[in-house]
């Protein structure tokens, strides 16, 4: 009997955790709307989202979260100012992009605050605001797109673009080839996303110089 109690502790515990956590954060929320006047949204991920025997199960930006957050943007008046705070290792290039072009397109002032990181899909989301708010050791990070392959590792896109170059096109695999062709594809994408997030904030020479510095591979991805 006392086994089936502590196994039941031991999956209603995080949960209950995570709802006094949720409980405290939506009070500070409020407290921020009524001091500020802004519509405040937020994307965190941490480990304390779920658990499974206490081990943390780390969460992404994917589809749910672009669905919730546009949901949020688009429910805000025009005239409302928006405040994101994002807390996040980054995910999904389509759920990051879907969110960014929905946050730009909202009239209102556009604020992102970063508290401690929003790397990778943070990032690209980060572009889309009309002012970015850090914590003094809070980063973002490189936009160089992931690729997964076949023996299901994530890998750089202009990293395997490069390695087809040293070695050339006729000493690499058909599965290289298309991943490199598939790799291309993908940067020349993520490029022309952040320079339309970016192309209003400064001119055009800039933004595509800066599309390109932040996509081109020229950092590790997880430099911040």
């Amino acid at each position: 009997m006392f086994f089936w109690i502590l196994l039941f502790l031991m999956f209603i515990s995080p949960q209950l955790q995570f709802r006094q956590l949720k409980a405290a954060r939506l009070s500070l929320i409020k407290r921020m709307e009524k001091k500020y006047g802004f519509r405040v949204v937020t994307m965190i991920h941490r480990q304390e989202r779920i658990s499974f025997l206490g081990i943390p199960i780390y969460r992404f930006i994917d589809i749910e979260d672009s669905e919730e957050v546009i949901r949020a943007i688009r429910s805000t008046p025009p005239d409302v100012p928006i405040a994101l705070i994002l807390h996040t290792p980054g995910g999904l290039v389509l759920a990051a992009t879907q969110i960014a072009e929905a946050l730009k397109r909202h009239k209102g002032k556009k604020i992102v605050i970063v508290p401690h990181y929003a790397m990778s899909g943070g990032t690209l989301i980060s572009l889309a605001a009309d002012e970015i708010w850090m914590d003094p050791n809070a980063v973002l990070g490189p936009l160089d797109p992931q690729l997964m392959s076949g023996k299901g590792l994530s890998l750089p896109a202009p990293s395997i673009i490069k390695a087809v170059e040293l070695k050339g096109v006729e000493k690499v695999s058909d599965e290289t080839l298309i991943l490199a062709d598939v790799a291309q594809k993908a940067l020349r994408q993520l490029q022309e996303i952040v320079y339309d997030l970016i192309k209003d904030k400064m001119d055009e020479e800039k933004a595509r110089e800066l599309a390109k510095v932040l996509t081109e591979g020229r950092w590790t991805h997880d430099y911040p």
